[in-house]
Formats: C-alpha cells, structure tokens, sequence
C-alpha cells in the first residue's frame, strides 16, 4: 500500500501548478466575455432575430393579426415587382434622395465656411443652424403645413405680394416631393454644418501657409486644393450618414401628404408602413422590408467604396 501511494506522490509533485500569467489570462477572458456578453445578447435580440423574422415572413402570406399563414416563397417579391405603385414609390424616393443629399452636403459645406470665416456670432450662427436637426420632426412638420398653406401660408402670401405666381405645394403632383426634399435639406442643414466645422478646425494652418507659398493665395485656390481634399473623409461620413436618413424618410410624408396626391409623394417607408398596418398584409410588407433593406446595403457599400477611393485620409 505504501509502496504504491509514493510514486502517485511523487507524480503529483512533479506535475506543475498553473502559471500566475495563465491564470491572469483566463481572468481577463472571462471578464471580457461577461462585459461583452449583454451588449452581444441585446444585438441579436434586437437585431439580428428581428432581420431574421421579416426575411421569414416575408416567405409567408401572413396579415397582421392572423393566427394562421402559409408559406408562398417569391410569390410577394413577383409581386413586388410587378406592381406600378411599388415602382412609383421606389422611383420617388431615388429622387427624393438624389435631392436631398447633394443639396445638404453643398449648403452644409458653405454655411459652414461661412460660419468658420467670420469673428463673431460664431455659437449662435450653429445653434440657429443646428436648432432644426435638434427639433422634433412632427412638430415641424406642422409649422411646415401651416407655412405652405394655399391661401393663410406665409410663403403664398409673400408671393403674391410680389406678384409672382402661388401654388398648392402640398396638393401638386409637380411641386409635392420638391418640397418635401426642400423639408428634408432643411432638416439635416445643421447636422452636416456641424461635421464640416469639425473637419475645418482639424486643418493644420501649415497647409494654408504652404499653398500661399505656392501661389494659391485666392479662396477659390485654397478651397480646392486645400481644404476639400483634406475634408475628404467628413464628406463621406455625411453622404453616407444624409443618404440613409433620406431613405429613411417618413414623417413628413405621413403628416403632410399621406403620399399623395395619387401617389406623387408616396416613399418606400410609407408604403411598408401602408401595406403593412393600414391594408394587414404584413408577408407583403416584409418583402417590401427587404428590397428596401437590400437597396440601402448595397449603395452604402458603393458610396463608401467609390468615395474611399477618393478620400485623402490625414
């Protein structure tokens, strides 16, 4: 007995203990993995399950509040793509877009070298431009509604004692989405200022010294060969950012023209929203979710990678 419990002894001696700097390691994964791990739980409860449900549904024939579906495959993306109102509505929102973001970035960019050249009154110039991406957005639209009234509204009114001709904004197939884009610029105005003011402060001053030297001493010089291309990866941050934002256009749709009139104004969100919890076809409304989902990754991933190209990065 005894000869046989000393060379387990010895075996257990000579087995060596865990290292301090091992022991270390595993503590930090741990900690790492527990720190992480409810952030990683709310992604795919939030997230992920949620993306992967619409593509389910979208699968089915399911109506909102149906205690039954059945499984129909493409027959919703056929229909999709065969239905005027859904090409309309796609139609309306390129356009929207192809408004809206070359219009905020340009004012965007020359409210804030404006702002940035002047001496005084630099806080308020930001505040009063950035007041409306801080404003709730329902409420704006009102003002909106009220502003463009056909007959009480101020822009109207203004016109006419101009004697230059008024119109419907809101109720004209050829006015309603220009002036929803002028709503939609004027919304994200403040929101691109305010990254081009921090794009224009990181400028070294050497580079302005230097062009000088070299003869660009005009504003036009140093605008183009200097401060545009240093501002290179802020003007992709806010294409990219301003283009979701204008594709995820909404509440002024719903609040000012329900998509009308006919269906001039109708977007890509309000028709999910319409087919989806105004007319329950909800597998319909799914489809819908995903072209739009598709749309928005696939030019997210071509605008970063033409303008990438592009970027001179610091």
């Amino acid at each position: 007995m005894s000869a046989t419990a000393a060379p387990l002894r010895n075996v257990e001696r000579a087995r060596p203990a865990a290292s301090p700097a091992r022991t270390l390691k595993l503590a930090e994964a741990l900690a790492g993995y527990m720190l992480a791990g409810p952030a990683f739980l709310l992604l795919i409860v939030l997230f992920i399950l949620p993306v992967f449900a619409v593509f389910v549904i979208a699968a089915t024939d399911w109506q909102f509040g149906a205690r039954s579906l059945d499984f129909v495959g493409l027959a919703n993306f056929r229909e999709i793509f065969g239905d005027e109102g859904f090409r309309i509505s796609l139609m309306n929102t390129i356009v929207y877009v192809l408004i809206v973001v070359p219009g905020t970035v340009i004012l965007g960019l020359a409210i804030a070298l404006l702002i940035e050249s002047g001496r005084s009154w630099r806080a308020f110039y930001r505040a009063v431009h950035f007041l409306p991406y801080m404003a709730t957005l329902a409420a704006m639209a009102i003002a909106w509604e009220a502003l463009l009234h056909p007959t009480i509204g101020l822009l109207n009114q203004t016109l006419a004692a101009l004697g230059l001709p008024t119109a419907n904004w809101l109720r004209d197939e050829n006015t309603v989405l220009p002036v929803l884009a002028a709503i939609g610029i004027w919304q994200n105005l403040g929101f691109a200022m305010v990254l081009f003011l921090a794009g224009l402060k990181s400028i070294p001053q050497d580079l302005y010294d230097a062009a000088d030297i070299d003869g660009a001493d005009l504003w036009l010089d140093r605008l183009v060969n200097v401060t545009l291309p240093m501002l290179g990866p802020v003007t992709m941050f806010v294409v990219i950012v301003v283009a979701l934002k204008a594709f995820e256009s909404f509440d002024t749709v719903q609040i000012l023209t329900q998509g009308g009139p006919g269906h001039a104004s109708e977007v890509l969100l309000y028709t999910l929203y319409r087919e989806s919890f105004e007319y329950l076809r909800t597998g319909y409304g799914a489809s819908v979710t995903v072209v739009f989902l598709v749309i928005v990754v696939a030019l997210t991933l071509i605008q970063a990678r033409i303008m990438d190209r592009r970027v001179h990065y610091q």
